[in-house]
Protein backbone atom coordinates (compact mmCIF):
# COMPACT_ATOMS: atom_id res chain seq x y z
CA UNK A 1 0.00 0.00 0.00
CA UNK A 2 1.58 3.31 -1.04
CA UNK A 3 1.79 6.39 1.15
CA UNK A 4 -1.03 8.74 0.20
CA UNK A 5 -0.99 12.51 -0.19
CA UNK A 6 -2.62 13.54 3.07
CA UNK A 7 -2.19 17.23 2.28
CA UNK A 8 -5.25 16.87 0.00
CA UNK A 9 -7.53 16.34 2.98
CA UNK A 10 -8.50 18.44 5.95
CA UNK A 11 -6.76 18.08 9.30
CA UNK A 12 -9.83 16.46 10.84
CA UNK A 13 -9.83 13.77 8.15
CA UNK A 14 -6.26 12.79 8.92
CA UNK A 15 -7.05 12.94 12.65
CA UNK A 16 -9.65 10.21 12.12
CA UNK A 17 -7.14 8.08 10.18
CA UNK A 18 -4.46 8.81 12.78
CA UNK A 19 -6.65 7.56 15.63
CA UNK A 20 -7.48 4.33 13.80
CA UNK A 21 -3.83 3.79 12.91
CA UNK A 22 -2.52 4.13 16.48
CA UNK A 23 -5.14 1.65 17.71
CA UNK A 24 -4.06 -0.79 14.99
CA UNK A 25 -0.43 -0.32 15.98
CA UNK A 26 -1.21 -0.96 19.63
CA UNK A 27 -3.25 -4.06 18.81
CA UNK A 28 -0.56 -5.47 16.52
CA UNK A 29 2.15 -4.95 19.14
CA UNK A 30 0.05 -6.61 21.84
CA UNK A 31 -0.95 -9.39 19.45
CA UNK A 32 2.42 -11.11 19.63
CA UNK A 33 5.09 -8.70 18.40
CA UNK A 34 6.10 -7.49 21.86
CA UNK A 35 7.79 -9.80 24.37
CA UNK A 36 5.41 -11.01 27.08
CA UNK A 37 6.70 -8.60 29.73
CA UNK A 38 5.87 -5.56 27.57
CA UNK A 39 2.57 -4.04 26.48
CA UNK A 40 1.40 -1.13 24.33
CA UNK A 41 -1.45 1.30 24.95
CA UNK A 42 -2.75 4.43 23.29
CA UNK A 43 -2.41 7.54 25.40
CA UNK A 44 -3.34 11.14 24.72
CA UNK A 45 -0.45 13.44 23.95
CA UNK A 46 0.52 15.97 26.62
CA UNK A 47 2.38 19.22 25.90
CA UNK A 48 5.59 18.36 27.76
CA UNK A 49 5.21 14.82 29.14
CA UNK A 50 7.20 13.09 31.85
CA UNK A 51 6.69 9.49 30.72
CA UNK A 52 7.09 7.77 34.11
CA UNK A 53 4.78 10.12 35.99
CA UNK A 54 1.01 10.11 35.70
CA UNK A 55 0.20 13.81 35.47
CA UNK A 56 -3.17 14.94 36.79
CA UNK A 57 -4.77 17.26 34.27
CA UNK A 58 -6.49 20.00 36.24
CA UNK A 59 -8.82 22.56 34.79
CA UNK A 60 -10.30 25.73 36.20
CA UNK A 61 -14.05 25.96 36.85
CA UNK A 62 -16.23 26.40 33.78
CA UNK A 63 -17.95 29.35 35.44
CA UNK A 64 -17.36 31.55 38.47
CA UNK A 65 -19.53 33.77 40.62
CA UNK A 66 -19.20 37.53 40.22
CA UNK A 67 -17.78 39.50 37.33
CA UNK A 68 -19.54 40.29 34.06
CA UNK A 69 -21.14 37.70 31.81
CA UNK A 70 -19.63 37.77 28.31
CA UNK A 71 -23.04 37.02 26.78
CA UNK A 72 -24.60 40.02 28.53
CA UNK A 73 -21.74 42.51 28.32
CA UNK A 74 -19.32 41.45 25.58
CA UNK A 75 -15.79 42.89 25.95
CA UNK A 76 -14.86 45.40 23.25
CA UNK A 77 -11.57 46.14 21.52
CA UNK A 78 -10.37 47.59 18.23
CA UNK A 79 -9.32 44.11 17.04
CA UNK A 80 -10.79 40.84 18.24
CA UNK A 81 -9.37 37.63 16.79
CA UNK A 82 -10.05 34.00 17.50
CA UNK A 83 -8.42 30.81 16.32
CA UNK A 84 -11.12 29.00 14.38
CA UNK A 85 -9.27 25.77 13.62
CA UNK A 86 -9.59 22.81 15.96
CA UNK A 87 -6.20 21.83 17.39
CA UNK A 88 -6.29 18.15 16.49
CA UNK A 89 -2.67 17.75 17.56
CA UNK A 90 -3.75 18.09 21.18
CA UNK A 91 -6.48 15.50 20.66
CA UNK A 92 -4.26 12.94 18.96
CA UNK A 93 -3.11 9.75 20.62
CA UNK A 94 0.30 8.13 20.64
CA UNK A 95 1.37 4.55 21.32
CA UNK A 96 3.21 4.07 24.60
CA UNK A 97 5.10 0.85 25.32
CA UNK A 98 5.70 -0.11 28.94
CA UNK A 99 7.70 -2.79 30.67
CA UNK A 100 5.11 -4.43 32.89
CA UNK A 101 3.09 -1.88 34.84
CA UNK A 102 6.12 0.34 35.32
CA UNK A 103 8.65 2.10 33.14
CA UNK A 104 7.81 3.59 29.76
CA UNK A 105 10.44 2.24 27.37
CA UNK A 106 9.25 3.52 23.97
CA UNK A 107 6.79 5.92 22.35
CA UNK A 108 5.43 6.03 18.80
CA UNK A 109 4.45 9.50 17.57
CA UNK A 110 2.59 10.05 14.29
CA UNK A 111 2.94 13.68 13.21
CA UNK A 112 -0.30 15.51 12.46
CA UNK A 113 -0.78 18.73 10.45
CA UNK A 114 -1.39 20.57 13.73
CA UNK A 115 2.13 19.73 14.90
CA UNK A 116 3.43 21.97 12.10
CA UNK A 117 0.68 24.59 12.04
CA UNK A 118 2.61 27.29 13.93
CA UNK A 119 6.02 28.09 15.36
CA UNK A 120 4.71 27.25 18.82
CA UNK A 121 3.27 23.92 17.64
CA UNK A 122 6.46 22.70 15.96
CA UNK A 123 8.55 23.93 18.88
CA UNK A 124 6.34 22.08 21.34
CA UNK A 125 6.58 18.86 19.34
CA UNK A 126 10.35 19.09 18.97
CA UNK A 127 10.92 19.87 22.66
CA UNK A 128 8.59 17.04 23.63
CA UNK A 129 10.60 14.61 21.46
CA UNK A 130 13.87 15.85 22.98
CA UNK A 131 12.45 15.47 26.50
CA UNK A 132 11.50 11.88 25.76
CA UNK A 133 14.96 10.99 24.48
CA UNK A 134 16.81 12.79 27.29
CA UNK A 135 14.85 10.72 29.81
CA UNK A 136 16.13 7.53 28.17
CA UNK A 137 12.85 6.64 26.47
CA UNK A 138 13.13 5.41 22.88
CA UNK A 139 11.08 7.08 20.16
CA UNK A 140 9.66 6.34 16.73
CA UNK A 141 8.42 9.36 14.73
CA UNK A 142 6.35 8.97 11.55
CA UNK A 143 5.86 12.14 9.50
CA UNK A 144 3.77 11.73 6.34
CA UNK A 145 3.60 15.49 5.71
CA UNK A 146 6.21 17.41 3.69
CA UNK A 147 8.47 20.00 5.34
CA UNK A 148 7.08 23.46 6.00
CA UNK A 149 8.76 26.81 6.58
CA UNK A 150 8.89 25.80 10.26
CA UNK A 151 10.75 22.53 9.59
CA UNK A 152 12.39 23.22 6.21
CA UNK A 153 14.72 20.23 6.46
CA UNK A 154 12.14 17.85 7.88
CA UNK A 155 11.05 16.81 11.34
CA UNK A 156 14.16 14.72 12.05
CA UNK A 157 16.49 17.66 11.48
CA UNK A 158 14.33 19.80 13.77
CA UNK A 159 14.51 17.19 16.54
CA UNK A 160 18.20 16.43 16.08
CA UNK A 161 19.15 20.11 16.25
CA UNK A 162 18.10 19.95 19.92
CA UNK A 163 21.18 17.77 20.47
CA UNK A 164 23.64 18.63 17.72
CA UNK A 165 23.50 20.70 14.55
CA UNK A 166 24.35 18.16 11.88
CA UNK A 167 23.64 18.50 8.16
CA UNK A 168 20.71 16.48 6.84
CA UNK A 169 19.70 16.55 3.20
CA UNK A 170 16.27 15.44 2.02
CA UNK A 171 16.65 13.36 -1.17
CA UNK A 172 14.73 14.66 -4.19
CA UNK A 173 11.18 13.35 -4.21
CA UNK A 174 11.53 11.90 -0.71
CA UNK A 175 10.24 14.63 1.64
CA UNK A 176 8.54 12.36 4.18
CA UNK A 177 10.38 11.06 7.24
CA UNK A 178 10.27 8.01 9.47
CA UNK A 179 12.87 8.14 12.24
CA UNK A 180 13.63 5.75 15.07
CA UNK A 181 15.67 6.96 18.04
CA UNK A 182 17.53 5.33 20.89
CA UNK A 183 17.12 7.56 23.94
CA UNK A 184 19.60 8.16 26.73
CA UNK A 185 22.89 9.95 27.26
CA UNK A 186 23.98 9.40 23.66
CA UNK A 187 20.88 9.39 21.42
CA UNK A 188 21.14 7.51 18.13
CA UNK A 189 18.89 8.03 15.10
CA UNK A 190 17.89 5.69 12.28
CA UNK A 191 16.23 7.74 9.53
CA UNK A 192 14.43 6.85 6.30
CA UNK A 193 13.28 9.40 3.71
CA UNK A 194 10.16 8.45 1.77
CA UNK A 195 8.01 9.74 -1.06
CA UNK A 196 4.37 9.43 -2.06
CA UNK A 197 3.65 5.92 -3.28
CA UNK A 198 6.44 4.34 -1.22
CA UNK A 199 5.70 1.50 1.19
CA UNK A 200 6.32 2.19 4.86
CA UNK A 201 9.52 0.60 6.17
CA UNK A 202 9.75 -1.74 9.17
CA UNK A 203 11.65 0.69 11.37
CA UNK A 204 12.99 -0.51 14.73
CA UNK A 205 11.07 0.10 17.93
CA UNK A 206 13.81 0.00 20.54
CA UNK A 207 13.00 -1.69 23.83
CA UNK A 208 16.51 -1.11 25.12
CA UNK A 209 19.76 0.22 23.72
CA UNK A 210 20.56 -3.26 22.37
CA UNK A 211 17.16 -4.83 21.55
CA UNK A 212 14.31 -3.84 19.25
CA UNK A 213 11.31 -5.16 17.35
CA UNK A 214 10.30 -4.18 13.78
CA UNK A 215 7.45 -1.67 13.70
CA UNK A 216 4.41 -3.00 11.77
CA UNK A 217 3.84 0.35 10.08
CA UNK A 218 2.78 -0.89 6.64
CA UNK A 219 0.28 -3.52 7.76
CA UNK A 220 -1.35 -1.27 10.36
CA UNK A 221 -1.50 1.64 7.91
CA UNK A 222 -3.26 -0.67 5.45
CA UNK A 223 -5.71 -1.74 8.14
CA UNK A 224 -6.60 1.88 8.89
CA UNK A 225 -6.90 2.64 5.18
CA UNK A 226 -9.29 -0.25 4.57
CA UNK A 227 -11.90 1.26 6.90
CA UNK A 228 -11.26 4.89 5.94
CA UNK A 229 -14.36 6.54 4.37
CA UNK A 230 -14.53 5.78 0.64
CA UNK A 231 -15.60 9.32 -0.25
CA UNK A 232 -12.34 10.63 1.26
CA UNK A 233 -10.24 7.89 -0.31
CA UNK A 234 -11.34 9.08 -3.73
CA UNK A 235 -9.74 12.47 -3.10
CA UNK A 236 -6.25 11.17 -2.46
CA UNK A 237 -5.99 7.80 -4.21
CA UNK A 238 -5.26 9.27 -7.68
CA UNK A 239 -2.19 11.07 -6.31
CA UNK A 240 -0.77 7.86 -4.91
CA UNK A 241 -1.56 5.80 -7.99
CA UNK A 242 -0.34 8.40 -10.48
Amino acid sequence: MPIHDWTRLEAGDFHHFHQTWVVNLSNALNGGLLPLEYFAMTEQVADRPIPDVVTLQTHGPKDVAGGLAIAEAPPTARVITKIEKVDYAKRADRVVIRHGRGKVVAIIEIVSPGNKASRNAIRSFVQKAADILIQGVHLLVVDLFPPTSRDPHGIHKAIWDEFEDQPFEIPPGKPLIVASYIGGDVPTAYVESLGLGDPLPSMPIFLSESRYIPAPLESTYMGAWEVFPSILKQIIEPAANG
